[in-house]
Parts: structure tokens; C-alpha cells; sequence
């Protein structure tokens, strides 16, 4: 399958005259059209700076950086690049911009210049997408978290990308909200094929994707499927991260006598081992 995505030992550094950080250190990466990849790493793992590099946010240091072939450092191709790797931020609030929720998804699409009847069609098809059509007359600061978010996604899949990234973009949500963005990408990933990267510190986001990348220090430390990456418990909290809630109880079962899958990811696995030991 041809990647959308191709990071090619990608170096960023934050520099002054006075300090030079490096937060990506020689990253090589690429991601698959349709594949649903979870990035994970404490902060200051680079995570975040690596989604603003893959939205031309940011511009590298050295190395390169590809969206559907289109290199982030030609300034020409920077709307075709952020038109088909649309971003979706920690805060809903910095990027609802309208007091009304369809005006709201129209603004990307404005901005691109595209016609009138084009525009309320993508509006409508984007706002059913996310299960926000019966919201779309609503002032947006009466909606509750979650649907605020997921307008915010709305206003993304009306510019049409392939690849949608979301930094950290149920951090500030509630479970219930995160629970409603959650099912809006898997959707999104699933039925309409598009591409998901999904920044989170959430390891039970993370099991969802179809590959985990674990970043440390700029650098790719760990990669594979959920349940080879969350095998991996001890390194894990060597560098910070929690594994699945799940995957941490299998452990403990285990150490008491218990013997079921040490691998079990969700609850539902966990139901079911424990099912097999009757």
C-alpha cells in the first residue's frame, strides 16, 4: 500500500541565540494511506513537535518530511499539504472561530475558495460524519466538550483530507467525551478510509490503532501492533508511560498464581481469559 506520510531523518531543533534543543533526533517513519498509527510518549518526547513538522506548522531543521509526496519545505504546496493533512488540536475552543456550528465547518472550506453549493454539501456530509447535523444551528459554546470537538473535526473533514492528525485532542475532554471523539475517528479510519494519526497519552486510545509508535527524547523507541508495543511493560515505565489498565492487571494476575494471557489489552480480553479459567 503507498504511504501518505514518508519522515526521512528528520532533525528539529528549538534554537535562540541563547539554547538549541533538539526535539526530533534523526526520525525515519512512514505511514500507510488508511492506516490508523497512535504516537505515545511522555512530555517533551517530541510527539507534538512531530505533528506541527507534518503540517508544515513547523519547517525541519534538516531532513525531510512528505504528504502524499509533496515536500514540506516548498512553500508553494503549503495549503495542497495542510488540504490533505488537516490538524486537530488539544483545545476545541482555539479552533472554533464561528457562533454558529455550520458556519463554524464551513470556515476551512471558505478559505479554499471553494463554491457556495460545493461548500454547504461538504458541510452537511462532515456534520452527519461526526453525528453533529441536528447541532448544526447551535451557538458552539453550548455544546459540551466532546461536541465541541467533534465540530472541530467536522470543520477538518469538510476541507476533504486524506490524513487527519490529532494532537493530543481528547487531553482536555472528559471520559465521556473522550469516549464520543474516539468512536468519530475510528469511524472516520474505518468507513471512510481516511488516514489517522493519533497523538495521545492515553493508553487506552492507543490500543485501538492499527500500530503504536512510542517516542523518547526526539527518537523512535519502540514500534509495532498494540499488543506487541504494550508487551514491552517494564521498558515502558522505565521512560514514563503507563501501559493499559488491562494489561497491568494481567501482569498482577499472574504474579499471584493466575495464569491467563499476559497480553490482554481490553476489557472485554480480560473478560474472556477469566471466562476460560472456569
Amino acid at each position: 500500500m503507498e504511504n501518505i506520510i514518508e519522515i526521512d531523518n528528520l532533525i528539529f531543533e528549538y534554537s535562540n541565540d541563547e539554547f538549541r534543543h533538539r526535539a526530533i533526533d534523526d526520525l525515519s517513519l512512514n505511514v500507510k494511506k488508511g492506516e490508523f498509527v497512535a504516537i505515545i510518549g511522555h512530555n517533551g518526547s517530541g510527539k507534538s513537535t512531530l505533528s506541527k513538522n507534518l503540517n508544515a506548522i513547523l519547517l525541519p531543521t534538516s531532513g525531510d518530511v512528505k504528504i502524499n509526496g509533496m515536500n514540506t519545505k516548498n512553500e508553494s504546496l503549503l495549503w495542497d499539504i495542510r488540504q490533505t493533512a488537516g490538524m486537530v488540536f488539544q483545545n476545541p475552543d482555539n479552533q472554533i472561530v464561528a457562533t454558529i456550528v455550520e458556519e463554524d465547518v464551513a470556515f476551512g472550506c471558505e478559505n479554499l475558495g471553494i463554491e457556495s453549493s460545493q461548500i454547504r454539501k461538504r458541510v452537511d456530509d462532515a456534520l452527519k460524519s461526526v453525528e453533529m447535523y441536528e447541532h448544526k444551528d447551535r451557538q458552539p459554546h453550548l455544546l459540551s466538550g466532546g461536541q465541541k470537538q467533534r465540530v472541530a473535526i467536522a470543520g477538518i473533514i469538510a476541507m476533504m483530507p486524506a490524513c487527519i492528525i490529532f494532537d493530543e485532542a481528547t487531553a482536555m475532554l472528559d471520559p465521556s467525551g473522550r469516549k464520543e471523539v474516539m468512536d468519530t475517528i475510528k469511524k472516520l479510519n474505518k468507513e471512510y478510509n481516511i488516514t489517522v494519526l493519533h497523538i495521545t497519552h492515553f493508553m487506552e486510545e492507543a490500543v485501538e490503532a492499527d500500530r503504536v509508535i512510542v517516542m523518547e527524547k526526539g527518537k523512535k523507541v519502540l514500534e509495532g501492533t498494540p499488543r506487541q508495543v504494550f508487551s514491552h511493560i517494564d521498558q515502558l515505565k522505565e521512560i514514563g508511560l503507563d501501559v493499559p489498565y488491562m494489561t497491568e492487571l494481567a501482569q498482577m494476575l499472574n504474579f499471584s498464581g493466575i495464569e491467563i494471557d499476559k497480553n490482554v489489552l481490553t476489557v472485554e480480553e480480560m473478560v474472556g481469559e477469566l471466562c476460560r479459567l472456569k
